[in-house]
């Protein structure tokens, strides 16, 4: 199974206490993090790909200098003046992934994106992430329904007036990588019609899509993406 990415969205809250801090210059602050996924569509959801989250904060915290949530969106909550790098830690199926968050003072709210890679994902982790946006062999189900369809489709080819081969398209979709599959299922979704035909099968892992029911724009868009890849 080739590896998954997905964006880990930290989402930090922090707001002046009115409480002394015992340094001068500087107010004794609550601050928070949140821990969020951003699906597909760029939709914010939950984090449930991973079992647990420790914060590794600064060693002035003493005994609560690392902290572990084991529910999303794991939020940790604390008071204090100043500003820190921090270790997060991000376990999915018994494998941890770090990131390094900048906790500052600087907004009230402010949002930081990571890229996380999950290696040879295996099935429980899979249908985890499927639930966030495609997996690879999702893509690899991107074709159109006329292929599967047969007389159907072949009604629709007579009557299609596109300016593209689209039997010629269905394949060089099929031979596009990972990281170009998920731009393509990004693409179909922004700019489909609301009549196009698209489909996520997650019990097979296939997206699919029927090309005859896209609008020409789009048409136009995958075959000038797909020729850029060296695909057709």
């Amino acid at each position: 199974m080739p590896d998954v990415k997905r964006n880990v969205r930290l989402v930090t809250e922090q707001h002046i206490l009115n409480k002394d801090s015992g340094v001068e210059g500087f107010p004794l602050r609550s601050w928070s993090i949140e821990i969020y996924l951003v699906n597909d569509q760029g939709e914010q959801v939950p984090a449930n790909v991973f079992d647990k989250v420790t914060y590794t904060l600064h060693p002035s915290f003493g005994p609560r200098a690392v902290q572990t949530f084991k529910n999303p969106p794991f939020r940790i909550s604390e008071e204090g003046w100043g500003e820190f790098d921090m270790q997060i830690g991000l376990t999915a199926a018994d494998k941890e992934h770090f990131v390094t968050h900048d906790l500052n003072f600087a907004q009230a709210r402010y949002e930081s994106k990571h890229v996380i890679t999950f290696k040879n994902p295996k099935p429980a982790l899979l249908a985890l992430l499927r639930e966030s946006g495609p997996v690879p062999g999702d893509e690899n189900g991107v074709k159109s329904k006329r292929a599967a369809g047969g007389e159907e489709g072949s009604k629709k080819k007579k009557k299609t007036e596109k300016n593209v081969d689209m039997d010629k398209l269905a394949d060089g979709l099929q031979r596009l990588g990972e990281d170009d599959l998920l731009q393509v299922v990004q693409m179909v979704h922004d700019n489909k019609a609301p009549d196009s035909y698209t489909k996520n099968d997650v019990e097979q892992g296939e997206f699919h899509v029927d090309l005859y029911t896209l609008p020409d724009n789009l048409i136009k868009m995958l075959w000038d993406f797909t020729q850029e890849k060296g695909a057709l």
